[in-house]
Formats: structure tokens, sequence, C-alpha cells
């Protein structure tokens, strides 16, 4: 939301012609937590860009292989969780500083 309210103070006049360029940041930009971006942890692609519609050399191009994929989107959300449970827990513990354990 800052992104967007950076961006449309100068123009605030055609503020919908840079939703498009502000979806593309905010879906390429790596998250606090995970450090993966958005399009990352649910395609296991990058976001491509304009850089990567040059032509690559056929032993860079990807595998169609559907079962490696589908383990490599596993990994990578399980990857995902766990990051996001590690940086849970000093939120966690200052959320629970002043809390009372109660036992019935």
């Amino acid at each position: 939301m800052a992104l967007l309210r950076a961006l449309i103070e100068p123009c605030d006049k055609a503020w919908d012609l840079l939703l498009p360029y502000v979806e593309f940041a905010y879906n390429k930009a790596p998250g606090k937590a995970t450090s993966l971006s958005l399009v990352k942890v649910v395609c296991k692609i990058e976001q491509l860009s304009p850089l990567d519609l040059t032509e690559r050399p056929l032993d860079q191009k990807p595998s169609t292989d559907a079962i490696a994929m589908v383990e490599e989107i596993q990994k990578i959300h399980e990857l995902v969780r766990s990051k996001i449970e590690k940086t849970n827990v000093p939120y966690e513990a200052q959320a629970n500083k002043h809390k009372k354990r109660k036992v019935f």
C-alpha cells in the first residue's frame, strides 16, 4: 500500500495506469518472513521480467517433468512453512510475555 501511495502522489490523476507496475513489483518482491516472492511460493517459478524474455540456450531451458515439479513445489511450501514458523517465534514470545498460564 505504501508503494502505491508513493507512486500516486506525483500523478494522482493517472493512478489507475500505475496499478500493473505496482502489482508486478509487489509480486516480485521477496517476503520478509520467507525471503521468497509470492509467485515463487505459489507457482514455483520466479515472475518473469522483460530480461527473462531473451532466448536461453537449450541446456538452460526448464524441464516439463510434472512429478519433479510437484516435488519441488512441495519442498518450497515446506521451506516457506518452516521459515514462517521460525519468524513467528520472537513475535509469539513478545505477545505472551505478560500472559499468565491458567490451569483448570
